[in-house]
């Protein structure tokens, strides 16, 4: 390890703040896309579900008028 200390390790010969403020607002942003991307996918989801139902539904009254 480069470092002598822990306490050297988290300063960064000063530079630290910088250091972990820029790892901290990466990790954040790449948790917003995380985040975002799942949202998404279950609005997909939810959308082809509603669309898969209505087609169901609209095959199921075809057949019923049919019938009659």
């Amino acid at each position: 390890m480069k470092f002598d200390s822990w306490s050297a390790f988290w300063a960064m010969g000063g530079y630290g703040f910088y250091v972990w403020l820029s790892f901290g607002f990466t990790l954040a942003i790449l948790l917003a896309i995380v985040w975002s991307t799942l949202a998404t996918k279950k609005s997909l989801l939810r959308g082809v579900k509603q669309k898969q139902q209505r087609a169901e539904r609209r095959k199921a009254a075809q057949k019923l008028e049919n019938t009659l």
